[in-house]
């Protein structure tokens, strides 16, 4: 019995000794506070913030806020002195604003042992209401210590700040204030987030910020492009695949004069089947009949599959639209050069290899239409800049017996002969 009584005894004495030696730190820390000697006294509180020891965390986390947010005005106050006095004298800018972080890090950790109840059973909240004099307007600091981090390449710290500063409304010392600022700059740094958070391959912290930025009127592009983008990278099955097309076409419907949400749809349905590529195709065309660019898709693919009709007639749709969209000109003039080609091997008698004066006319009638926009291809892209137009063009020529024309064109180009 008396055995056990020593035991108890000794570790209640080791337990005392413990305590009393993580409070002898947090003073000590104080003491170095006092001296200014910011460093020294966060490394000596260090073990105090973490150890169950530590009778009072509240207090010790106050103290490491405290530590941190003067050796943060410290450092700025010398810059100040020395812009003002026009030192060319280096300052630890990085130490600065990492303090600052740090400083904003340990209030909120301070505010959660603050919410816990005494022995009695009562919260007491001792801290709270000076953190929220003290750090009402301190998110300015917070996003200057993101622009630096920024400006450094350093985009984890920077995200970090710049969260913190974004989230302070919400924090427990800040969500019961009604007059909490909102600053102009706000919506910027939503973005700031979400695209470096994109950057960093953080996508869940791209899709929030970004959905956040999504509801602010002028901000709708940036954002959807961040969320498209992101939701791109994490593809990874069918239903993730169809859930992001239906995001796009959402987005697309929403903002049709915007060419970016339809060309990712073109990059989409690129990589699926023919006849879920036309399917779109077609969708597209009965919701806007107005728009070249469906149109013109639908010509290639009928094109691709030399169904050349269709693709005159698809191409066609296209250029009453635009009548001088050069590429469509020239794929309307190629596909009816084709069309001839198919309907001479149609119409060709097997046994002479020879076509009747009636079925010659037809085929000369489908080349002459070629011709038509060939030559127009040919006046509004006389450089060849955007299609290569000189060797079907010469081909018709000949087909046709111009030879004045083929000489025309042979002046430009001797190969043409070949």
């Amino acid at each position: 019995m008396k055995m056990k009584r020593f035991m108890m005894w000794a570790l209640m004495a080791a337990t005392a000794t413990t305590t009393f030696a993580q409070e002898a730190t947090v003073k000590e820390a104080k003491k170095l506070l006092g001296k200014s000697d910011f460093d020294a006294a966060a490394k000596m509180l260090a073990p105090a913030l973490t150890s169950n020891e530590t009778l009072d965390k509240a207090a010790a986390w106050n103290l490491q806020s405290e530590i941190m947010y003067n050796k943060y005005t410290t450092i700025s106050a010398k810059q100040m002195e020395n812009q003002v006095k026009k030192i060319d004298e280096s300052t630890d800018t990085m130490g600065m604003y990492k303090a600052a972080v740090a400083a904003w890090e340990a209030v909120l950790k301070c505010d959660e042992f603050d919410q816990l109840p005494d022995a009695k059973g009562k919260v007491k909240m001792k801290y709270r209401s000076p953190a929220q004099t003290k750090y009402k307007n301190f998110g300015v600091t917070l996003v200057q210590a993101g622009q630096f981090f920024y400006q450094k390449k350093d985009n984890k710290n920077a995200i970090d700040a710049w969260k913190k500063y974004l989230e302070m409304k919400q924090t427990s010392i800040f969500k019961e204030v009604a007059d909490f600022p909102k600053d102009s700059f706000y919506d910027d740094i939503v973005y700031y987030v979400a695209f470096l958070a994109y950057q960093e391959k953080d996508y869940p912290n791209a899709v929030k910020y970004a959905s956040q930025l999504a509801a602010v009127p002028g901000k709708e592009d940036e954002a959807n492009e961040i969320l498209l983008f992101a939701k791109r990278e994490t593809l990874k099955s069918k239903a993730d695949s169809l859930e992001y097309v239906d995001m796009v076409k959402k987005i697309h419907r929403a903002n049709p004069e915007s060419e970016r949400y339809f060309n990712l749809l073109v990059e989409y349905y690129n990589s699926v089947s023919p006849a879920e590529k036309l399917a779109w195709v077609e969708e597209e065309i009965s919701v806007a009949p107005q728009n070249k660019m469906p149109w013109a898709i639908k010509g290639e693919a009928m094109m691709n599959s030399d169904k050349w009709d269709e693709a005159v007639a698809a191409f066609k749709k296209a250029i009453e639209i635009d009548p001088d969209w050069v590429p469509c000109l020239f794929n309307t003039g190629i596909c009816l050069n084709s069309k001839a080609i198919a309907l001479n091997d149609q119409l060709m008698d097997k046994k002479t290899m020879a076509l009747t004066n009636e079925n010659a006319e037809k085929v000369k009638n489908v080349l002459r239409e070629a011709l038509i926009y060939l030559e127009k291809t040919r006046e509004l892209d006389p450089d060849q800049l955007q299609t290569k137009w000189g060797y079907p063009l010469y081909r018709i020529y000949y087909s046709l017996g111009n030879k004045e024309k083929m000489a025309e064109l042979e002046a430009i180009d001797p190969t043409l002969k070949n």
